[in-house]
This record gives structure tokens, C-alpha cells and sequence, in this order.
């Protein structure tokens, strides 16, 4: 199963995600209300919060090629969130849209500046539409819960989501400071990857899928893995983002690798 969703199905889920983000907003009590997945923020926060995102990364796509991010000093002052419910929610319409048009004009192949430079992700308006869907898809999460409607991702969403993580947040360049090791990451849905860390740094394959942790296929681990995590799509995609713990998903092998891979930053 391939996990990677073409253009203008991003676009669309992110449209799509964005109406519903924004109809759970509407559906809480009070913007005042703390979201339970992220309890220093709350629903005003959140929409703030994923509001700058999209006018930030509007203008990242819009820019084109470039070797520093958009510069912020050029907006200062002139797309502050209302605090208004209504206001707010409008605002939050308008950011998204400016998003989706500026990826609209740009399509897919058009470079453009990224924070993930040097992963397996490339600069391109069409990474930036893979990140952002799963900006969205998460953060809907974030406002559904609050709001009382516990909602998971699609199994479109997810498992795309899975594939994106590991190799825009996962692989790269900088050392691996423990011994190498491979963690394999098994999607019940039917995708596997394996995520190599070693001392040249850190990158992802896909795997052929071994089915489920106690099958008859899977009684011993992939060849060459120290770990494995085993889950549904939608799990796998919020325990990597924080949003539910690592014992929601079955972990085979040395627990330990996964315990210094949650712990490691690649950037300190």
C-alpha cells in the first residue's frame, strides 16, 4: 500500500480538515476552554496558533526557492487574530485560504524554503501541502476532543501521516548518538517502515508489511530490527505527535531504542 497522497488530494483533505476544525471551534463552550491534548493552550490559542501557520507558510510557498524563511517583519501588525468568536473563525477561514491558494498557484513541483532541509523530504510546495494536511489533521483532533466529539484520523490521513513524520521529522543528517539500531514501524493497515539511526545519521524505508504483532508471519521479528512499534494509522500518527502515549501501541523487541529515539533531539 503506497501511503503517499497525490496533490490535489491534499489540498482537498486540508480544505476538508479546515471546515471541521473550524465547526468544533464553534461547538465549544468558550474559546477560553483549555484543549485537553495541549492543556497550555486554549481554543483561542490553538486557532491563533494554527492560523499563523498557514499565513506562514502561504507566504513560504508564494515565495518560491529561497535559503531563509519568509520574513515576518513584512506582516507585523496586519493579520492579528479578532478574539471574537465569529471574527475569529472568519480570520481562521481567510488564513487557511491563503494557504490553499498559494498552493493552488504554486503546484506541486514549485520549490520553496522548508525547516526540513537535508531530510528525505524534499523543498517543494507539494511537502509543504504534506506537512500542513497533517498540521490540520492533528490540530482538528486537538479542537474535536476539546469540544467533546472524539474524533481519529482517516485511514487516508494516517497512513500518509505515518510516511511523512518519518521522513521529514525522523531522517536526516545529524548523528545518531547511541548505538545503531533499526525501529520498524508497523501500520495495521497494511504499510511497514523501518527507520535506521547510526552515526551518519538517520533514514526511512518502506518495508513489505509482516501483518499483525502474534501472526503466524510476524512471530519473529523483520530481520535486522531492534524494535517494532505495532498500531493502527491514526494511533501511530498521535503517539509520534504526543497526543495519546506510547503504550497505546504494542512494542516488540528492545523497548529501549524507542525509549532514546523519543528522548533524542537531533538539533540540541
Amino acid at each position: 500500500m503506497a501511503p503517499t497522497l497525490d496533490f490535489p488530494s491534499l489540498v482537498r483533505l486540508i480544505d476538508e480538515r479546515a471546515v471541521a476544525f473550524r465547526a468544533a471551534v464553534a461547538s465549544t463552550t468558550s474559546l477560553g476552554t483549555h484543549v485537553l491534548t495541549c492543556p497550555e493552550w486554549t481554543q483561542l490559542d490553538l486557532v491563533r496558533h494554527l492560523g499563523e501557520v498557514h499565513r506562514f507558510w502561504a507566504r513560504a510557498v508564494a515565495a518560491g526557492p529561497a535559503g531563509d524563511p519568509p520574513d515576518d517583519r513584512a506582516t507585523v501588525g496586519t493579520s492579528a487574530a479578532p478574539t471574537e468568536r465569529e471574527a475569529l473563525l472568519a480570520w481562521s477561514a481567510e488564513s487557511c485560504e491563503r494557504l490553499l491558494a498559494a498552493l493552488r498557484e504554486a503546484g506541486p513541483d514549485r520549490g520553496c524554503w522548508t525547516w526540513w532541509a537535508g531530510t528525505q523530504s524534499p523543498q517543494t510546495s507539494a511537502a509543504v501541502a504534506r506537512h500542513q494536511l497533517q498540521e490540520i489533521s492533528v490540530h482538528t483532533y486537538d479542537a474535536l476532543i476539546t469540544a467533546g466529539t472524539p474524533h481519529s484520523l482517516s485511514d487516508e490521513i494516517a497512513l500518509d501521516g505515518v510516511d511523512e513524520f518519518l521522513c521529514t521529522c525522523c531522517s536526516g543528517t545529524a548523528p545518531w548518538p547511541h548505538r545503531p539500531a533499526a525501529i520498524d514501524v508497523h501500520a495495521l493497515e497494511g504499510a511497514s517502515w523501518r527507520l535506521t539511526l547510526a552515526g551518519d545519521g538517520t533514514r526511512t524505508t518502506m518495508l513489505p508489511s509482516p501483518g499483525a504483532p502474534g501472526a503466524a508471519t510476524s512471530g519473529e521479528e523483520q530481520v535486522g530490527a531492534d524494535a517494532s512499534l505495532w498500531g493502527t494509522a491514526a494511533d501511530l500518527v498521535l503517539v509520534l505527535y504526543g497526543r495519546i502515549p506510547l503504550d497505546s501501541l504494542t512494542i516488540t523487541g528492545d523497548r529501549s531504542h524507542v525509549d532514546l529515539l523519543q528522548a533524542w533531539d537531533p538539533d540540541a
